[in-house]
């Protein structure tokens, strides 16, 4: 068990949960990456860096949108189904109600070039959002079971495959996603025949 993980909260209740993912939610404009790190791993301390990149990767392999579906896995793991439902509830209502209002008022001033250049703007501010939040998560790759230089090389490998190729991405995740899943196995197993008493420990402490 590492320093963070004994360092970490749980919900104290599904309205804790609701609450933070509403303010999770309401914070996310311009992209929610950036916020759901900061609110669930900085702010809150309900997950580990290592664990959001974990299950942030899971949520983005599933269909759907990647918050949501993060806010299921979470939500399920801490309160069973009825806390997967409270934490999506607070992730849409609030801002589904914004959203709304916002429709409204934007449907008459949406060709303004003043409103045309808020928006491009806030393009730019989600695309900074973005790339600091994956440089933050990076310090992360030193704890993978692959090496640090080969998940460099993987992350690399992605971005040249989506960003430069312009690759499907269902082509990407299958085609790198597979090489990095069976490197991550060969690897956990060199480590736990290395170390048999430990990998014996785990499962004794997973069964009790």
């Amino acid at each position: 068990m590492t320093a963070d993980s004994d360092q970490l909260k749980l919900p104290e209740s599904k309205m804790a949960l609701f609450i933070g993912f509403t303010l999770l939610a309401l914070q996310g404009v311009g992209g929610v990456l950036a916020v759901a790190q900061q609110e669930l791993v900085e702010r809150r301390r309900w997950m580990t860096k290592s664990q959001f990149v974990e299950e942030w990767s899971i949520a983005q392999i599933m269909p759907g949108p990647n918050i949501v579906n993060l806010a299921l896995m979470f939500g399920r793991r801490h309160f069973g189904l009825s806390g997967a439902w409270v934490a999506v509830a607070g992730l849409l209502i609030a801002p589904l109600t914004v959203v709304l209002l916002l429709a409204i008022l934007f449907g008459g001033v949406s060709d303004n070039p003043m409103a045309q250049g808020a928006l491009k703007g806030m393009g730019a501010v989600s695309a900074g959002l973005i790339i600091a939040t994956g440089f933050k998560l990076g310090s992360t790759l030193n704890e993978n079971p692959v090496g640090l230089r080969m998940a460099w090389l993987i992350s690399f490998a992605a971005f040249v495959g989506v960003g430069l190729l312009r690759l499907p991405l269902a082509w990407v995740l299958f085609g790198l996603g597979s090489l990095a899943c069976w490197l991550s196995h060969r690897a956990l197993s060199v480590i736990a025949a290395q170390n048999p008493s430990n990998a014996n420990a785990n499962t004794d402490k997973a069964e009790s």
